[in-house]
């Protein structure tokens, strides 16, 4: 029977730190070599057996699990922040963090990152984040400008500053000052790049969405567009990775958590952890369901709210789990969306306490 090791890498841009613990945790192996696949690799091929590999999750973890998986046995991305607090104990250097998460992965305490599998699907996901950062960076220069223009009494919001003519007014009104002037006039200038940028990458995630059939299916869900299909298509990458829906809603921020210590109450609240954008994803395409009406997911909103006298925001979360479970469901069976079959979807006992 061939030996197993367990190897960490802590990793910098210039070098790694690689540390292989044996089964008995002996470390076999502590070398320092270039941040390159062959050179990573290189050092590796010394260590006989099965090799299971792990790292942190980080800029350069897609890059090296993409890269590194052929030539180990197991590769395992782990969540840096579960290792945070055992990091930091006693002395700490680059070889100790390696021993450390090597030993981890002995022990099997590490929790793996789920990694793209493919360099196609690494890119669209960057691509979706781009645009959506550009989202974010236009919104932020259209509060800085009407926040300047506040500062001198002056009260509009970003669509009136859009109109050319409006704008000449609102700029008549400010004080002869012609470094105010330039200055509101700079942020201007980049809000409207950010808008032509927005506009560009929009139609490019549209023509890109319409290229992936399951983006095609999620499209036909209440609430959802072509961005936000594709964005949960991305974030998701495969509908295999969760053992439950109540895993998926966790990841997607909108799950629950148990709280119990001895005899005292046993409490539930909302999982802190999560994955952000997909949160705010899943609650705008609830808001926008149960506005539009006339769907399953509106009838089941107002069913709460009216019915069970829950909280608009508690009925919400429960329309946004509602529709993470959906999407899950077609993803893995490969169905169409059908509206009859909704009303089965997430029943209220297994959906309140939000």
């Amino acid at each position: 029977m061939s030996a197993q090791h367990f190897i960490a890498l802590d990793t910098h841009c210039e070098f790694c730190v690689m540390v292989a613990v044996s089964k008995t945790g002996r470390i076999v192996k502590q070398q320092r070599c270039a941040t390159t696949v062959p050179a990573i690799v290189a050092a590796m091929e010394g260590i006989r057996g099965s090799r299971w590999l792990t790292f942190e999750e980080g800029p350069l973890a897609d890059w090296l699990a993409r890269n590194l998986r052929p030539h180990v046995d197991r590769l395992l991305v782990c969540d840096p922040r579960r290792n945070a607090l055992i990091a930091k104990e006693n002395d700490k250097d680059d070889p100790i963090d390696a021993e450390r998460l090597a030993q981890l992965l002995r022990g099997g305490y590490l929790k793996e990152v789920h990694q793209a599998q493919s360099l196609d699907r690494t890119i669209l996901k960057q691509h979706v984040g781009f645009y959506h950062d550009r989202v974010r960076e236009r919104v932020r220069q259209g509060h800085q400008l009407v926040a300047q223009l506040r500062r001198h009494g002056i009260f509009a919001t970003i669509r009136e500053v859009s109109d050319a003519e409006e704008r000449r007014q609102l700029w008549k009104r400010l004080p002869a000052r012609k470094v105010l002037r330039q200055d509101l006039d700079f942020v201007w200038e980049v809000y409207e790049i950010l808008c032509v940028q927005e506009a560009q990458l929009r139609a490019e995630l549209v023509r890109l969405a319409r290229r992936e059939e399951p983006v095609r299916r999620f499209e036909k869900l209440p609430g959802f567009g072509w961005i936000r299909s594709l964005t949960f298509y991305v974030c998701i990458d495969t509908p295999a990775r969760f053992p439950s829906k109540s895993a998926l809603w966790r990841y997607c921020g909108i799950g629950l958590e148990r709280r119990h210590s001895g005899s005292g109450p046993q409490k539930t609240r909302l999982a802190h952890s999560g994955n952000r954008r997909l949160k705010n994803l899943l609650l705008g395409a609830a808001k926008s369901a149960t506005a539009h009406g006339d769907n399953p997911f509106a009838d089941k909103y107002t069913y709460w709210t009216h019915t069970k006298g829950m909280l608009p925001t508690t009925a919400r979360r429960n329309v946004a789990r509602c529709l993470a479970n959906t999407l899950w469901s077609l993803w893995k069976t490969g169905s169409q969306y059908d509206p009859a079959h909704v009303h089965g979807v997430g029943r209220p006992s297994d959906l309140t306490h939000g």
